[in-house]
């Protein structure tokens, strides 16, 4: 019955952000300030996390290749398609998750534990617009975002660590990157990332705003948070997979 009764107040909570802004400046003024919290926020450990991913996918395609009927440019081809479409979107919105999807729910957590959501609706403000819009807003522009800098730093990593490694060079890399491109792949990225991002801010942002008791439910909404984002990533990237990538 608790599941029934949360996925009718996050309905309700999705309906509710949908109104007129009482004040466009402030409501601006709140959506930068998220985009540069997801977005510059997350930036380092995106980078990180790719290039990193990008190298170990070299590698290891490079040890699975053994046989030498296979080309070397095959490992260029597997590195980009496996980056585009499953690990740049899937793999970093699931780091997201944790990283922008907590700092959001503890956020409105502890602007309701401190009684500061109900001053503003005292005070006439839609607090669903005004502080949930702006974060979903600002995930779908700036997911996307990192998921495109992802895929270009992984293939860039994937190169790199063939280089440096001499499992393959440069050349050959680059020339595997062009041959049987689909850019459907990276329209296909860009449709899971979005759906990700609304995933990530929609669902942190619930457990936030409904959050009840002290600064332990604090941490345990969060939490939860996570778990429900990441669970809910995983089965859109199925759901979105199966639908999507039919021949």
């Amino acid at each position: 019955m608790t599941i029934f009764t949360d996925i009718g107040r996050y309905l309700l909570m999705i309906k509710g952000m949908f109104s007129k802004p009482e004040n466009g400046k402030m409501y601006w003024k709140e959506f930068v300030h998220q985009c540069v919290e997801i977005g510059f926020g997350s930036l380092g450990i995106v980078a990180i996390i790719s290039v990193f991913i990008g190298a170990v996918s070299t590698i290891q395609t490079a040890y699975q290749l053994a046989s030498p009927l296979i080309p070397l440019s095959t490992i260029g081809q597997i590195v980009r398609d496996t980056v585009i479409l499953e690990f740049a979107p899937t793999l970093v919105c699931i780091v997201l998750a944790g990283v922008a999807g907590s700092r959001i729910a503890s956020e409105l957590g502890n602007m309701r534990i401190s009684e500061q959501i109900d001053a503003l609706e005292i005070m006439g403000v839609n607090t669903k617009t005004y502080l949930i819009l702006p974060k979903v807003l600002a995930a779908l522009l700036m997911i996307p975002m990192l998921v495109v800098i992802a895929m270009l730093l992984g293939i860039w990593g994937g190169r790199m660590a063939g280089v440096s490694a001499g499992i393959i060079s440069g050349e050959i890399y680059d020339k595997g990157l062009l041959e049987f491109f689909k850019p459907y792949n990276v329209i296909f990225a860009l449709i899971k990332s979005y759906v990700f991002a609304f995933i990530i801010s929609s669902i942190a942002a619930f457990y936030g705003y409904y959050v009840r008791g002290g600064a332990l439910e604090i941490g345990r909404s969060s939490t939860k948070a996570v778990i429900v984002s990441c669970i809910l990533i995983l089965f859109a990237d199925y759901l979105l997979s199966a639908l999507l990538l039919q021949n």
